[in-house]
C-alpha cells in the first residue's frame, strides 16, 4: 500500500527552530515510585508463583484420585468435597498457564528480540504477567532493552501496533561493522545540504507546541527495525534516516545506552522525529499522550529533556544545516594502528596516481603521458584479490599450454613461446601485473583454513560468516551470531559476532589440510584512502537473494567482478558458477567452474533439480548445513558452494519461483545474486545499487562503498589473455619434421661471430654480468635484478610494472624514476650515441639490441638449428644445438638471493625453460642416433635432464638410446634409476609401455635390483 504524505512548500521561518527539542537536563534516575512499584510486582510474582501452590499443597493436598475410575464413582454422592477437589485442578491449570505466561514474558524481555510468543488461551493472565515483569525490570539500567512489549501496557494483548515491517538487519553485516568513518568531504557535504534542504521542508508543516516521537518495534521474525525504514514509512523517503539520526545522536536511551551509530539501534528505544512525521505508531507530545501507558508516556517525557545542542541540536539559526558531517560516516570494524613499516593484508601495492603530465619525459620517443600515466585499466588496478586470481590462473593456463604443445609435438619441435599480447591484453596484463596481491591472497586463505582446522580440532562446527573487512593490516570475520571464543590466534573484536586475526598472526599459519570453509567470500568494494578497507561478501551465507539495482552497463561491470573473482580465487577449492544474462562470455577464465545458461526458464529447472537433491544429501549426510559437512571425513568430497549470478532482472513470476528457491539456500552452500532495474525484488536480503559515478550503495547495511568493478573493454581484454593462451591456439607453421614447427622467438640475436653483443648477462646458472662495471653497492642488488626482469621481457616493461615488481609493497613515484634514470645511467650508451635504455611509443621500457642474455642466445640457437640455417645443413645443427646444451650450466638465477626476485612467480620461465633444455636435448640425441652415436646420444640426454629431470619424453628417449647400446644389463639399471626417480607415482604409463617393449622382463629384474 502506497503511503502519501502531505507537505508544505512555505519557505522555512529562519527564526524559529528546526526542531523543538529541549534545552539538555541531567538525565532522570530512578524514582521512589519506581522502586515502590518493583518491590510490589516483585511480591505479587512471588504470592502466584510461589504462594498459589504453596497454599494449595497444605491446605487441599492432592485434588486427584489414588487409584483408577471405575464406574462406581458415576454413582457415589456428590460432596463439599467434590467441588473443592474440581476447583483445586483448575486453579492448579490457571497456576501452570500463568507460569509460564510469566517464563515466556521473562525471557523475551532478558532477550530483547523477538515478540513474546503467545500462551494459548493465556489473554489477560499474560497481559498482567508482562506487566509485572516490566514493572520489576523498569529499576535496571537497560529495562527498556530488556522489555521489547513495553509499547502495548495497557491495550489488549494483541493490541493495535504491528511492529514495523523492516529489511532483514539481523541478518545482514552492515549494523555491525564497527567503527565509523569519514568520507569524502565533498560526498559529506552533498549530503548535509540535501538534509538541510529536508529539514527545511519539515520546519514548514510543523505545528507548534507538538514534538513526535517513535519508539523503536521489537523484531517481527527475522525482521528489525531500522532508521532507514522508519524514515520510509513515516517521513516518505528512506534517505531522510539522516534526519532522525541527527535528532537522537547522543541523547540517553531509556536503557541507559546511546545512539552512535545510523545502523546500530535497539527495540524499546525512542526516536524523536521531524514535525512533518506521520503515520499512525508515532506519538505526538503532549496531545496524543493519552493514547499510550504511563509508562510509555513517562519514558518518552524523560527522553525529551535529554535533547543535546552540543552541535547545534538540530538548530542552527539562519539557515544552517541540521545534519553534521557525522551522518555520512560509513561503519567499519575497529581498527587497529599499523605496526610501523607493515602494509594491509590483503592490500594493493601502492601507485602512483600523480597526474601523467607531471611525470618526466620518456626518453626514446613518447610523450609524459604515454611513458609514465597512460591508462592502465583502474579496475584491475584496484583490484588486488581480483588481479592475483586473474594472474595465477593466466600463469597455470599459460604453463599448461607448454606442457601440452611440448608433449603433443614429439619430434616436431614445437616452440615454447606463447604469444606476446598487444593492444588492450597487453595493457591489461600489466594492470593485472601491478595491481595483483598474491601474498595478501595466500595469507587470506591460510587464515581461512586455518581457523577451518582449528575448530575441527576443538569438535567445534565453523560459524555462518556474513562477510570479512580486510583492513589496516587485519582480517575482520563478521559472524552471523556469536559463536563464543574464537581458537587462538584468532582474538574477539568488538563485540561477539567479530573474530580478528592480525597479519603477523597470519603469517605464522602453515598449509592446513582442510576444505577452503567460506569459498563464497567475494570483494565489492572497498573504503578509499588513506587507509582502505575491502569488504568481502559471502553470497553463499546470504539468507535469500541479494539484490543489484543500476543501469544494465554498471551492474554487468560488478557482476563481471563477482564471477571473475569467485573463479579464479585462491580460497576456494571446488565451485560452479552459473551465469545467467551476461554478453561477454567469461567461460574461459576457468572452463571447470563457470557456466552460462541461456534464460532464467533454464536457470530455474537447474536449480530446482539441485536445490532437491542437496536437500536429500545433507539429510542423508546427517548435517544441519554445508558448513557442517566441510569439516571431518567428507569435507574434500562434497559441499562445494554454488553461485547463481543472474545479470538480468527476472519476470514477477520467475523473481517468486527464485526467491523460493533462495529462502533455504544458505543451508544448502548455494548464493544468488540477482540483478534488478526497480531495486524491488521478492524474496531479496540484502539490497544493493551500484550508481553511475562507481559507488556501490546499501543503506538498510551501512554501507557506501567504491564498488569493485570489471568494464566490458577489461572484460574482453582478459577473455583474450586467456583465449590466446589456449594450447589449441598455439600451433604454428610446418616446419621440417612430423609436428608443427615453432614460431620465432620474440628476438632473435646474432649468433655468428658478428653478433657479439656489447653487454652479456648469463641467467641460466649463477648470475653474471659481462661489459658493465659493477653498480653501487647498496644498489647493486636492486640494479641486477631490474636489468633480468627487463632482459626476460624483451617485448618492453611498463615503468609501473618494473616498481611493483621491485616493490611490492609500495613505492613513490620519484623513487621509481630515480632507479630508472640510474639504470640508464648504468646500461651507458652504444656507439651511435643512443641509449640502450629506452622508451617505446608506448611507454614500455625496452633494452637495445646490444645487451644480451644467455636466454636469448640459447632460443636463438634452438631456432636457428631447427627453423634457419640448421634445418638444411646437418653440421650446422649439431654444432648449433650442441652450443645450446653448453650454455645450460643450471636453474634461473640459481644464485638470486632470499626474499628478491618474487616477481618471478607471475613468470612462466620457471616452465619455458625446462622444456625448452629438454628440446635441445631431444633433438641433440636425435642428431647423433641418426648416425648411432648411441653414447653422445645418452651424453646429450642426461645434459638436458639436469635441467628437466621429471620430463617424461627425456625419459623414454634415453631408454631408446639406451637399448640402442644393445647392453641388457645397462638398460636394466637405467630402467631402476628412472624407477626410484618417479617415487610413490611409479613410471608414467608410456614408459611402462616402452620397458615393455625393450625390455620384456625389466619388472622381475628391477625388482631383484632392488
Amino acid at each position: 500500500m502506497a503511503r502519501t504524505t502531505s507537505r508544505s512548500t512555505s519557505p522555512p521561518d529562519p527564526r524559529s527552530p528546526r526542531n523543538r527539542t529541549p534545552q539538555p537536563l541531567p538525565g532522570r534516575r530512578r524514582s521512589v515510585g519506581d522502586f515502590v512499584k518493583a518491590f510490589l510486582a516483585f511480591v505479587a510474582l512471588a504470592v502466584l508463583l510461589v504462594g498459589v501452590p504453596g497454599a494449595l499443597a497444605v491446605f487441599v493436598g492432592w485434588p486427584l484420585p489414588d487409584g483408577a475410575p471405575s464406574l462406581s464413582w458415576l454413582q457415589q454422592e456428590i460432596t463439599v468435597g467434590t467441588f473443592i477437589n474440581v476447583l483445586t485442578v483448575v486453579v492448579w491449570f490457571a497456576w501452570a498457564q500463568f507460569t509460564a505466561c510469566v517464563l515466556v514474558e521473562i525471557k523475551a524481555a532478558l532477550s530483547g528480540v523477538g515478540i513474546p510468543s503467545r500462551v494459548p488461551g493465556a489473554g489477560g493472565s499474560q497481559l498482567l504477567a508482562r506487566q509485572l515483569v516490566a514493572a520489576l525490570l523498569l529499576v535496571g539500567a537497560t529495562a527498556a532493552g530488556f522489555a521489547p512489549g513495553l509499547s502495548q501496557f495497557g491495550q489488549s494483548l494483541e493490541g493495535n501496533q504491528k511492529p514495523a515491517s523492516a529489511a532483514s538487519a539481523q541478518q545482514t553485516p552492515g549494523g555491525l561493522f564497527g567503527q565509523e568513518r569519514q568520507q569524502a568531504a565533498s560526498a559529506a557535504d552533498a549530503l548535509a545540504a540535501q538534509a538541510e534542504q529536508a529539514a527545511a521542508h519539515a520546519d514548514g508543516s510543523a505545528k507548534d507546541g507538538d514534538t513526535k516521537y517513535y519508539r523503536i518495534q521489537p523484531p517481527e521474525g527475522r525482521h528489525h527495525d531500522s532508521l532507514w525504514e522508519i524514515a520510509e514509512r513515516h517521513l516518505g523517503d528512506g534517505r531522510r534516516y539522516k534526519e532522525i539520526y541527527q535528532l537522537n545522536k547522543d541523547r540517553e536511551q531509556p536503557d541507559g545506552s546511546k545512539l552512535s551509530e545510523a545502523s546500530l539501534i535497539r527495540p524499546g528505544w525512542i526516536m524523536e522525529m521531524p514535525a512533518d512525521a506521520h503515520g499512525g505508531e508515532l506519538v505526538e507530545m503532549p496531545d496524543e499522550a493519552p493514547k499510550v501507558s504511563e509508562d510509555v508516556k513517562e519514558q518518552i517525557s524523560d527522553y525529551s529533556k535529554t535533547g543535546d545542542q552540543r552541535q547545534g541540536g538540530g538548530q542552527e539559526q539562519g539557515g544552517g544545516s541540521s545534519v553534521d558531517h557525522d551522518t555520512a560516516h560509513i561503519v567499519l570494524p575497529e581498527q587497529r594502528p599499523a605496526a610501523p613499516g607493515k602494509p594491509a593484508m590483503p592490500q594493493a601495492p601502492a601507485t602512483p596516481e600523480a597526474p601523467a603530465a607531471e611525470a618526466p619525459a620518456a626518453e626514446g620517443g613518447g610523450t609524459a603521458s604515454e611513458g609514465f600515466g597512460f591508462g592502465l585499466p583502474e579496475a584491475l588496478l584496484g583490484a588486488p584479490l581480483l588481479a592475483a586470481g586473474l594472474l595465477g590462473a593466466l600463469g597455470r593456463r599459460r604453463r599448461h599450454a607448454l606442457w601440452q604443445s611440448a608433449v603433443g609435438a614429439v619430434g616436431g619441435h614445437r616452440g615454447m613461446h606463447p604469444p606476446t599480447p598487444t593492444g588492450d591484453a597487453a595493457a591489461a596484463q600489466d594492470a593485472l601485473l601491478v595491481g595483483a596481491d598474491p601474498d595478501g591472497v595466500r595469507l587470506l586463505d591460510l587464515s581461512l583454513r586455518g581457523l577451518a582446522a582449528s575448530l575441527a580440532e576443538e569438535n567445534r562446527a565453523l560459524p555462518t560468516v556474513y562477510a570479512a573487512w580486510l583492513s589496516n593490516g587485519d582480517l575482520h570475520l563478521q559472524l552471523a551470531q556469536p559463536a563464543g571464543r574464537p581458537p587462538e590466534p584468532w582474538q574477539l573484536g568488538q563485540d561477539q559476532t567479530f573474530w580478528v586475526l592480525s597479519r603477523a598472526d597470519a603469517e605464522r599459519y602453515e598449509d592446513a589440510d582442510t576444505a577452503a570453509p567460506y569459498p563464497g567470500l567475494v570483494s565489492l568494494g572497498t573504503l578509499g584512502a588513506p587507509e582502505e578497507s575491502r569488504l568481502l561478501l559471502n553470497l553463499e551465507s546470504v539468507p535469500g537473494i541479494v539484490s543489484l539495482s543500476g543501469t544494465a552497463s554498471d551492474r554487468a561491470a560488478v557482476f563481471a567482478s563477482v564471477a571473475a573473482e569467485l573463479a579464479t580465487n585462491g580460497w576456494s577449492d571446488r565451485m560452479t558458477i552459473t551465469l545467467v544474462g551476461f554478453g561477454q562470455d567469461l567461460t574461459p577464465l576457468a572452463p571447470n567452474r563457470l557456466r552460462h545458461l541461456e534464460d532464467v526458464e533454464a536457470l530455474l529447472e537447474t536449480m530446482e533439480a539441485e536445490t532437491r537433491q542437496r536437500r536429500g544429501a545433507l539429510g542423508a549426510a546427517g548435517h544441519d548445513s554445508v558448513l557442517t559437512g566441510r569439516t571431518g571425513p567428507a569435507q574434500h568430497t562434497r559441499w562445494a558452494p554454488h553461485l547463481v549470478l543472474l545479470a538480468a532482472e527476472p519476470t514477477g513470476e520467475d523473481a517468486v519461483k527464485l526467491a523460493e528457491l533462495a529462502a533455504d539456500a544458505s543451508r544448502l552452500g548455494i548464493g544468488y545474486l540477482v540483478g534488478t532495474e526497480s531495486g524491488d525484488l521478492p524474496g531479496a536480503a540484502w539490497e544493493m545499487e551500484i550508481t553511475g559515478d562507481g559507488k556501490l550503495l546499501a543503506p538498510l547495511l551501512g554501507l557506501e562503498l567504491v564498488a569493485q568493478t570489471l568494464p566490458e573493454a577489461q572484460q574482453r581484454a582478459v577473455v583474450r589473455l586467456f583465449t590466446e593462451a589456449d594450447p589449441d591456439g598455439s600451433s604454428g607453421p610446418t616446419g621440417p619434421g612430423d609436428g608443427p614447427a615453432a614460431a620465432a622467438p620474440p628476438f632473435l640475436v646474432d649468433v655468428t661471430e658478428q653478433g657479439r653483443p656489447a653487454v652479456y648477462a648469463r641467467l641460466v646458472g649463477t648470475y653474471e654480468i659481462i661489459g658493465l662495471d659493477t653498480p653501487d653497492g647498496e644498489r647493486s642488488a636492486l640494479m641486477h635484478e631490474a636489468l633480468a626482469l627487463l632482459l626476460m621481457h624483451r617485448e618492453g616493461v611498463h615503468p609501473r610494472v618494473l616498481a611493483s615488481a621491485l616493490w611490492p609493497r609500495g613505492v613513490t613515484e620519484d623513487v621509481r624514476d630515480a632507479l630508472v634514470e640510474r639504470l640508464r645511467d648504468w646500461l651507458g650508451t652504444d656507439p651511435d650515441g643512443s641509449p640502450r635504455l629506452r622508451a617505446d611509443r608506448s611507454g614500455r621500457l625496452t633494452l637495445a639490441k646490444s645487451v644480451v642474455s644467455d636466454l636469448d642466445v640459447l632460443r636463438s640457437l634452438y631456432h636457428e638449428a631447427t627453423q634457419g640455417r640448421g634445418s638444411g645443413n646437418r653440421a650446422v645443427r649439431g654444432r648449433m644445438l650442441t652450443d645450446a646444451l653448453v650454455l645450460v650450466r643450471g636453474p634461473l638465477l640459481a644464485d638470486r638471493p632470499q626474499g628478491r626476485y618474487g616477481w618471478l612467480t607471475h613468470e612462466i620461465i620457471d616452465a619455458q625453460l625446462p622444456l625448452l633444455v629438454a628440446d635441445i636435448g631431444l633433438a641433440l640425441s636425435e642428431f647423433h642416433l641418426e648416425k648411432g652415436r648411441a653414447e653422445k646420444a645418452i651424453e646429450a640426454l642426461n645434459a638436458a635432464m639436469g635441467s628437466a629431470p621429471g620430463d617424461e619424453r627425456l625419459w623414454n628417449e634415453l631408454l631408446r638410446a639406451t637399448a640402442a647400446t644393445e647392453d641388457p644389463a645397462r638398460l636394466q639399471r637405467v630402467a631402476a634409476d628412472l624407477l626410484a626417480r618417479s617415487g610413490a607415482r611409479g613410471l608414467p604409463a608410456r614408459t611402462e609401455a616402452l620397458l615393455d617393449e625393450l625390455l620384456p622382463a625389466w619388472r622381475s629384474g628391477v625388482s631383484a635390483a632392488g
